[in-house]
């Protein structure tokens, strides 16, 4: 057997469950999480533990087998089992929660996981703020989703989106205008 795919095989639930490879959020707002995991895995317990290395992570939020969701300290998952996802929410993110995290589910024998690794940026600078919200990497298809409040969306959407179809605009208005006051003098 090729060597990668033995090593592929050997990651801990790296078929039964995934989410993406890297998520970034913004220092006080939240970042959401979604792994989808295979049907079979839908009534088993979900969790989200923190740490490097799969066997030394802490586990933070854990569901109970149900579709209810369930909180944390500043962490919620939910399990939407009808559609074999779990959605995992951090809120109030600090810089200090930059880390390797991990959504899994617990089974007999070794649990199944997924490694995700989550960036939170310094609060204040717009590229920063553009950074993260353009930042979507993934390894199965799925956004990571980095949530940040409406307020900077709309700021963002108009500085850097607003503006300069207003000043592309102007600007053609004014080539136009100057065009039609060229044939006119000639």
């Amino acid at each position: 057997m090729p060597l990668p795919l033995v090593l592929l095989l050997s990651l801990p639930g790296c078929l039964s469950i995934q989410g993406p490879e890297s998520v970034r959020g913004l220092e006080g707002g939240s970042v959401t999480v979604r792994c989808d995991y295979k049907p079979r895995w839908a009534t088993y317990r979900k969790w989200w533990c923190r740490g490097a290395y799969w066997e030394l992570c802490r586990t933070l939020v854990q569901t109970t087998g149900s579709q209810l969701e369930v909180k944390g300290d500043r962490v919620s998952i939910g399990d939407n089992q009808s559609h074999h996802f779990l959605t995992v929410t951090m809120e109030k993110v600090r810089q200090d929660d930059t880390d390797t995290y991990w959504c899994g589910i617990s089974k007999s024998g070794p649990d199944l996981g997924a490694p995700i690794r989550v960036t939170i940026e310094p609060e204040g600078t717009l590229l920063t703020t553009l950074a993260s919200m353009l930042s979507r990497r993934t390894t199965n298809g799925h956004a990571g989703v980095s949530s940040v409040s409406y307020s900077r969306n709309r700021y963002i959407l108009l500085v850097f989106v607003k503006v300069p179809i207003l000043l592309i605009l102007v600007g053609v208005v004014l080539w136009l205008k100057g065009l039609s006051n060229d044939s006119l003098s000639t």
